[in-house]
């Protein structure tokens, strides 16, 4: 067998955890979003926040950070993605800060916390749960630990590109970030994608992440939410920057939506 010789690649070199924050993470942006949703809805301030399938916890993090008032609990059953958040994201802390968040490796279904403001599960991490039962289940756990006027927050995706096996790429700095919509099963709505990542001296890093979910519809989350007794359901529609005709990054209350073909959205719940 030749021995390898020279450098090793950008991809060999490549932290995957640093590039999924890069490419699909604004965690400082969504921090303030979520603040300042809660705070539209609710007339006051949150305070206390759980991040559910936390990954790295980048979010919470910022969540604390942001304010000298707020705590924050981030949980996920993976060990391996909290310690490198631990390792990564908690030193980037000050002392009283790291003093209000809380890592926790446990399934969400047993999610701690009581009498919480907030609960997020973004990234589209609870479409996981693939049939009713458990993502009731889910649910129904949330809707225990808020506060009588908290709020819980959700995120989707849908259009009929959703529905493509396709791939579409956007160029990040330094790389390209590759999401992949490897297959999908219209009779169960099983979806399977990964994300890929390409760097300028040819080298990639495939399925660097990979997912298996169900895609779920608005009205199907909403009608879950409603059997899981939560009193109010709310879906926040993306405006349309009229320059570019894509998305501007403002979610409002929306009783009916436009059929683009690729669109995100937001749910909020109230218990």
């Amino acid at each position: 067998m030749k021995k390898r010789t020279g450098k090793p690649t950008l991809a060999e070199r490549a932290d995957r955890h640093e590039l999924y924050e890069q490419a699909v993470q604004d965690a400082d942006l969504e921090a303030e979003f979520l603040a300042d949703t809660f705070k539209r809805a609710r007339g006051r301030e949150a305070r206390t926040m759980r991040e559910d399938f936390c990954g790295t916890a980048r979010v919470a993090c910022e969540w604390v950070a942001g304010d000298d008032r707020h705590e924050a609990i981030a949980v996920d059953h993976d060990e391996e993605v909290l310690a490198w958040g631990r390792e990564n994201n908690l030193p980037r802390l000050s002392e009283a800060e790291r003093k209000r968040i809380r890592l926790v490796q446990s399934d969400v279904l047993d999610g701690p916390g009581e009498n919480l403001d907030l609960v997020i599960a973004m990234n589209f991490s609870y479409w996981a749960f693939e049939d009713r039962a458990s993502m009731l289940r889910y649910f129904r756990g949330v809707r225990r630990v808020l506060a009588p006027d908290g709020l819980f927050l959700l995120d989707a995706y849908g259009g009929s590109e959703a529905y493509e096996e396709m791939q579409e790429e956007t160029k990040i700095n330094g790389f390209t970030y590759i999401w992949d919509q490897a297959d999908f099963d219209p009779v169960t709505g099983h979806a399977v994608c990964h994300i890929h990542f390409k760097f300028r001296d040819g080298s990639r890093m495939d399925r660097a992440f990979s997912y298996e979910w169900r895609l779920w519809t608005l009205p199907e989350i909403r009608e879950l939410l409603d059997e899981a007794g939560f009193s109010r359901t709310t879906v926040l529609w993306q405006g349309t920057d009229e320059e570019t005709g894509e998305g501007n990054g403002e979610f409002e209350p929306a009783e009916r939506g436009d059929a683009d073909p690729a669109w995100i959205a937001y749910v909020q719940a109230e218990p």
